[in-house]
């Protein structure tokens, strides 16, 4: 009973036509195809710079030595 059935749906779009005019509802839908048209290019854009660019490369660093070792090798050398 309280489901909308497409002749409901009908009934409200001609409701809002004849309320909004044809023009506003021309040109709200034509502004909402710009939005979807822009979204799906921006995703485009996003998943051709992800395969463009290379994973950075990640580079091994020298081990640390402990402080002690530092210490007793600094004494050698004086």
């Amino acid at each position: 009973m309280g489901a909308f059935g497409p002749l409901h749906w009908i009934v409200v779009a001609i409701i809002a036509i004849l309320l909004l005019g044809g023009g506003r509802f021309s040109n709200l839908m034509g502004d909402v195809a710009k939005g979807v048209k822009n979204f799906k290019k921006g995703m485009a854009e996003e998943d051709e710079d992800a395969v463009a660019k290379p994973a950075p490369r990640i580079e091994t660093q020298q081990p640390v030595r402990p402080a002690a070792e530092t210490i007793v090798q600094d004494e050698k050398t004086r």
